[in-house]
């Protein structure tokens, strides 16, 4: 048996109790679509923030591809 170094995340422990209710598929399937999306929304958010504040360009990018 595993025991577990550190303390479960609030998340984690958020996500435990919505799992324990034992969703129908299709609401279970609404979930992990509504927190995909939320995460790639925030990495989203993160790049075009790191994009503005770096003053990258498409060129930038391309010199990336071409390196």
């Amino acid at each position: 048996m595993t025991v577990l170094q550190k303390p479960l995340t609030n998340l984690q422990l958020e996500l435990l109790q919505l799992y324990s209710l034992n969703l129908p598929e299709e609401e279970l399937l609404a979930v992990k679509r509504l927190l995909a999306r939320h995460f790639a929304d925030k990495a989203s958010s993160e790049f075009e923030k790191l994009w503005d504040d770096n003053g990258w360009s498409n060129d930038t990018m391309n010199d990336w591809l071409t390196e």
